[in-house]
């Protein structure tokens, strides 16, 4: 009998940084509901991702995934490029 592997977590972000070698640095935004006030406030995560090919640039939009930690910052892979350079 085979064993299925539970969902991993997805993301949608913008490539904030694309200098490092097979890493990109991915920049997620949210909305998050105010516990007292019912208000609706944004926050910012950065994530630094797997790029294997080195196909990502500062701007794109993407898709990653959640993986096993691959160095001590790294737990997500680049899984496709949704749009490229968003940010002129």
């Amino acid at each position: 009998m085979i064993k299925e592997r539970g969902k991993s977590k997805e993301r949608v972000g913008i490539v904030v940084s694309d200098k490092m070698d097979k890493t990109v640095v991915v920049k997620v935004d949210n909305m998050v509901k105010h516990a007292v006030y019912k208000k609706y406030i944004k926050r910012r995560v950065t994530y630094k991702a797997h790029d294997e090919q080195n196909a990502c640039a500062a701007g794109d939009k993407v898709l990653i995934v959640e993986t096993r930690p691959l160095s001590k910052d790294k737990r997500w892979r680049v899984r496709e490029i949704l749009e490229k350079n968003v940010i002129v």
